[in-house]
């Protein structure tokens, strides 16, 4: 897919939603590895627009997406930053200096 052309919205979300689900409980994985792993190599940023549209509630783990640092893309004094860190914890995923440790917790996607 050429980089200028923008992702066609629903077949390409979808994708990215089906790889989202695919990411097991206790790993997390990259906006730019789960763009990949949909077959868009290169639209990290859409994976991040896709995620936003989320509706509240959603069953999808958005949460065990993070930047390519392996840190949490929320600012951090935001509610949306503590219910991610909190859901991670939860799945025993554990940040050091508001970081995670890819080599521990990372999917592969």
């Amino acid at each position: 897919m050429d980089k200028q052309t923008k992702p066609q919205t629903s077949n390409h979300r979808d994708a990215i939603l089906q790889q989202l689900a695919q990411i097991p409980h206790g790993h997390v994985t990259t906006y730019g590895a789960l763009a990949k792993a949909a077959g868009l190599p290169g639209y990290a940023r859409f994976v991040g627009q896709v995620l936003r549209q989320l509706p509240k509630g959603t069953k999808l783990p958005w949460h065990r997406v993070v930047n390519a640092q392996g840190k949490l893309s929320f600012p951090l004094s935001s509610d949306a930053y503590q219910e991610q860190k909190t859901r991670l914890q939860g799945e025993g995923i554990e940040l050091h200096n508001d970081k995670i440790n890819f080599k521990k917790y990372r999917d592969g996607l």
